[in-house]
């Protein structure tokens, strides 16, 4: 999410891209700002030396012999370019030299926020399926806060030494040691590469973190804790500290992950901008898109700016977006009343009241001695240091941590418990601790989760316009208990002075890992199958999932293809592939200019012909008319690889969503592969008329051959989004 920057050229190419930044690095005291000068692909000349080269570049624009304190860093691994500290007319001066192609400011951006592998149906054990030799030789590169390395889900008992293919280094700083469990380590705030925060530990847990039994957050969800390819390698790139994330770093982190041999990028961070960014100011997406053109698959968390329409941020087709959503497992305090009445809260609630009564006062605006010693009711959510316990109204819809006893009340509980205050003489009650409660409502995208549409991807040139269906893939990011930093207050309120070694978060930062896990899962049974193979093969098994109220943010602008199902991912049938050449197609149908795609590809390229961009070959549609009353026709060519088994013949099937009265037509409707591997086209028409202005309309298209099942998501909607 956030702006993220880069471009490759080929030789001494170099570029510098202006973004129109929400909150720049500075220096205040020389008016200088950090800046990204991005220079495109390395050269192939055995004589260039990319930090030589940086520097001179730097004297030049500068006129000083010495730039000691302005290079902040050099990308020279796995694309080239530098970040330094330039004036604004500086910055100009970089602009205008020969090759140059962007120089943009350094943003910061924001960190994002185990039942669940059993809910999703990746089991402990020998009760799943694994391929052990692989998994141990699939190396995840996590970019976040940091990492605790001693905490027992980053043990390297029972491991052997790093992958032959690990060409990366440990150098998180002083008292920092790596095993052969966590492989590498490398810090870009200098602080070290150790996590204060808890969020770099929480999301590399349960991506890959070490079954560890009994563990809980002070005995709420206690079982073992795991991620979800426990045998596979971490590696550990900090680029956040506590002020935020800042791209400059990130780009660099990326630099160093794709040279240091990782298999999979899982990135849970993002910016706070209100919309999009393009991607060619998106130092993520040009990250990403380095790393999928090395084979490397980039997981991405769709940011928590729900349940607005178009807050998803995530928005390049290169990565894989996710949403988070709920497991079968929630957290409750319970409030048991004077009158026998009890009323089940949210909260994580460790303090133990021991059942005792206490009397509760009710008020906006209450004194401090008049709560101690008493329970608060308020409708604000806020919590009091003096009472001995809060009761709140729920402003949101999933658990917390809280540093005191507290328990959030749906609407109607919480007017219940206000009218029972208000008509006793003495009201009592009390606030029970946390308990876990199962066979919840589960599959539900949560309320702050970012919804689609994807706002970048447009057509400008057609009246039909494409957007990307992002966020692609829903998993569970809710009430996720995972490995933490002991250095960290388990809650947002910094007086909170315990320590723990598992908590307990929300947000799709938890969701991310869990479908990097997947996705790493694939991979070790596929070493073969490229990003683009593994990211259809999550989508198009994915479970279906049903609008959960009404308006766009319910629909698959909330949930995308659907639910991650990581058995199902293994065995697809048949996949929807694409290329870095599909992917600058794209970028041309998009009337990006040869310049502009030197930002992201980091190549010279040249447009040739009009490819739609609906026609990207994505395992889901998606297209944006410009008005409901008007009858339309809408085509989508695909094209699917057949990765099931030979002598397959699949059958096109549509399933009509939320009412919708679309027609759609499948050519042929007949698939017919005769071998492994096999390519075979077909085009999708969509018409229809009187579309709903408040609700996409959608479709499903199933291929099946009576084993696989591949489906794809189809949406139609108008302006009114």
């Amino acid at each position: 999410m956030a702006n993220r920057a880069a471009s490759f050229c080929f030789l001494s190419c170099v570029i510098v891209l202006c973004l129109s930044s929400v909150s720049a690095v500075t220096d205040d005291r020389q008016d200088k700002q950090v800046y990204v000068v991005y220079m495109g692909s390395l050269p192939s000349r055995v004589e260039y030396t990319p930090m030589s080269h940086h520097m001179s570049i730097l004297q030049e624009v500068t006129g000083e012999s010495s730039n000691d304190g302005r290079l902040v860093r050099s990308y020279k691994r796995s694309f080239n370019g530098f970040a330094a500290r330039l004036t604004p007319t500086e910055r100009e001066r970089m602009a205008k030299i020969e090759g140059v192609v962007s120089v943009f400011p350094s943003k910061k951006l924001q960190i994002h926020t185990t039942t669940s592998w059993d809910f999703m149906g990746l089991k402990e054990g020998k009760n799943t399926k694994r391929n052990l030799a692989v998994e141990s030789d699939t190396i995840i590169g996590v970019l976040d806060t940091g990492i605790w390395p001693e905490s027992e889900s980053f043990s390297d008992k029972g491991f052997g030494p790093p992958p032959k293919k690990w060409k990366g280094v440990c150098s998180g700083g002083a008292n920092f040691t790596c095993n052969n469990k966590l492989i590498g380590a490398r810090d870009y705030t200098r602080e070290g590469a150790r996590d204060s925060q808890g969020h770099g530990t929480h999301t590399a847990s349960t991506v890959a973190g070490n079954a560890v039994a009994g563990a809980s957050f002070f005995g709420i969800g206690n079982g073992t804790a795991r991620g979800g390819v426990p045998a596979s390698r971490i590696a550990a790139y900090k680029v956040c500290d506590s002020t935020g994330c800042t791209s400059e770093a990130i780009l660099s982190a990326f630099d160093d992950a794709i040279a240091d041999g990782v298999d999979l990028i899982s990135i849970s961070l993002g910016g706070d901008d209100d919309e999009a960014s393009k991607y060619e100011k998106d130092t993520i997406a040009i990250g990403a898109f380095h790393a999928m053109a090395k084979g490397i698959l980039t997981v991405h968390s769709g940011g928590n700016s729900g349940p607005n329409p178009a807050s998803v941020l995530s928005v390049a087709p290169w990565m894989l977006t996710v949403a988070a959503s709920t497991t079968n497992r929630g957290f409750v305090s319970k409030v048991v009343l004077g009158n026998g009445k009890t009323l089940v809260g949210k909260s994580v609630n460790t303090f133990d009241l021991k059942g005792k009564n206490y009397p509760l006062v009710y008020g906006e605006f209450v004194e401090e001695p008049e709560v101690k010693g008493k329970i608060l009711v308020s409708g604000y959510s806020v919590s009091s240091e003096i009472a001995v316990a809060s009761i709140i109204k729920d402003y949101l819809d999933y658990a917390s941590v809280k540093p005191r006893p507290l328990s959030a009340l749906s609407q109607d509980d919480f007017d219940y418990l206000v009218s029972y205050v208000n008509s006793t003489k003495s009201p009592q009650g009390t606030v029970l601790k946390t308990e876990s409660i199962y066979n919840q409502i589960a599959n539900k995208v949560i309320s702050f989760s970012s919804r689609g549409p994807n706002t970048v991807a447009v057509d400008l040139l057609k009246t039909q316009r494409l957007i990307v269906m992002q966020p692609d893939i829903t998993a569970p990011g809710v009430e996720i208990l995972a490995a933490y930093s002991p250095l960290a207050p388990p809650s947002t309120d910094n007086s909170d002075q315990r320590h723990v070694k598992y908590s307990v978060l929300s947000g799709t930062s938890m969701s991310c890992p869990h479908v990097a896990g997947v996705a790493a899962y694939v991979k070790t049974f596929h070493p073969q199958w490229s990003p683009s193979a593994i990211q259809s093969a999550i989508m198009t098994t994915a479970w279906p999932m049903n609008a959960s109220g009404t308006g766009v943010a319910s629909t698959e602008f909330a949930y995308g293809a659907g639910h991650v199902d990581p058995i199902a991912a293994l065995n697809p049938g048949l996949v929807y592939e694409l290329d870095k050449a599909d992917h600058i197609a794209f970028l041309c149908g998009l009337n990006y200019t040869s310049q502009t795609l030197k930002l992201i590809s980091g190549e010279a390229v040249t447009c040739t012909g009009k490819t739609l961009p609906r026609n990207l070959n994505y395992p889901s549609m998606s297209a944006k008319l410009p008005g409901s009353d008007s009858s339309f026709t809408v085509t989508f060519n695909r094209t699917v690889t057949n990765l099931g088994t030979p002598n397959s013949t699949y059958k096109s099937k549509i399933v009509l969503n939320h009412g919708s009265k679309l027609s759609v037509k499948v050519s042929p409707s007949v698939l017919s592969m005769k071998s492994v591997n096999e390519k075979q086209a077909f085009t999708v028409t969509v018409t229809g008329s009187g579309l709903d202005p408040n609700l996409p309309s959608s479709a499903n298209l199933i291929w099946s051959d009576g084993t696989h099942n591949v489906r794809s998501p189809i949406v139609v909607y108008t302006d009114g989004y």
